[in-house]
């Protein structure tokens, strides 16, 4: 009876049913298969790729650079027909030295007004001691009437004389306060002619930076990717040459949900490098994403209908790579990998 039961037909089934229990229970991580290491294979290295464009327009008159070259901080990848600015640059300091003339000659005139007050208050001086000497001289004349010695005629003379010198003591106190508002007039002018010095300066400093801005250099240390730009294109600003990758990196690898639980900033990761013959290397969890990636798309799914499938979403996690492992030096942005977390370690 157990011979009939247990045919081999029968124990294939069962042993293929087991198998595929089995199979089942280990993709989705169940009991007896759990386990505390999670892995992912949407992981990609990622890096600072720096898009370079003018901030200038004109025609390129010189590319010395090639695709994929290594490059330093600084070295020059580009030069834009520089002579338009050049004259610009002539142009802004003739207008400098212009405002800056002009400014001196308000200072000459500031001199040249002190100097002018200074002969109006001698002036003042002078037609003081006339009028004391008029004043003395009518005086002695109007005792000499008294007296009956004087005759009225040389009263009256002194008389004049007197009012002359009262005027001329009016005159040169007027020629004062007018040497002295001419003064306040050319200080108050300075100002505004210090404000176009100041423009000047400022059109100069920009006219040096237009034509600074003619060379396009590298921001810093890195390889080319393709040298999008030929001698002779015209360009404008903001169109795009070439890019520069440094050779810094980091892994971006997304994670569902569901096995972020135990993750901790700086556990141990394993990486595998698709193009590297999966060569293993070592990181460690750097920092957790902020959202999950569909937060941060264009078109977020709208989950209020009724239809309604729940998704595990995922979640970035930024790696980094562990230093002095020769492999390091190879990786690029954008290449595949595999990242394995072994949530029981210690993070280091």
């Amino acid at each position: 009876m157990l011979k009939k039961m247990f045919t081999p037909v029968t124990i294939l089934i069962i042993i293929g049913a087991l198998l595929g229990t089995s199979l089942v229970l280990y993709a989705w991580r169940l009991p007896p298969f759990t386990s505390s290491v999670e892995m992912t294979d949407n992981a990609y290295v990622r890096g600072y790729v720096t898009t370079l464009s003018p901030q200038v327009s004109g025609y390129v008159v010189d590319v010395p650079v090639q695709d994929y070259q290594p490059v330093e901080k600084g070295q020059i990848l580009a030069r834009i027909d520089d002579r338009i600015y050049r004259q610009k640059l002539a142009q802004a300091e003739a207008a400098l030295a212009t405002q800056k003339a002009a400014l001196d000659n308000s200072h000459q005139q500031e001199v040249a007004a002190q100097a002018r007050i200074a002969s109006s208050e001698a002036a003042v001086d002078s037609a003081n001691a006339d009028l004391e000497q008029a004043r003395s001289q009518s005086d002695r004349q109007d005792s000499l009437i008294r007296s009956g010695v004087a005759t009225t005629s040389a009263q009256e003379q002194a008389h004049a004389t007197l009012d002359r010198a009262r005027a001329g003591m009016a005159q040169a106190k007027a020629a004062v306060d007018v040497s002295r508002q001419d003064l306040q007039t050319i200080i108050v002018n300075r100002g505004s002619l210090e404000a176009a010095v100041a423009n000047a300066q400022a059109a100069v400093e920009l006219a040096k930076i237009d034509l600074s801005n003619t060379e396009i250099r590298a921001p810093r240390e890195g390889r080319l990717g393709e040298v999008g730009v030929r001698i002779g294109q015209y360009v404008a600003a903001g169109t795009q040459l070439m890019a520069v990758v440094p050779q810094e990196v980091w892994i971006i690898a997304n994670f569902k949900e569901t096995q972020l639980a135990g993750m901790v900033v700086g556990q141990p990761v394993e990486i595998q490098v698709d193009a590297l013959n999966r060569k293993a290397m070592r990181g460690r969890i750097e920092r957790f994403s902020p959202a999950t990636g569909s937060e941060f798309s264009v078109i977020k799914a709208d989950n209020a209908s009724g239809n309604f499938v729940k998704i595990a979403q995922r979640m970035g996690v930024r790696i980094a790579i562990d230093d002095k492992q020769d492999a390091a030096s190879l990786l690029t942005p954008g290449m595949s990998v595999v990242v394995r977390i072994d949530k029981s370690a210690e993070p280091a």
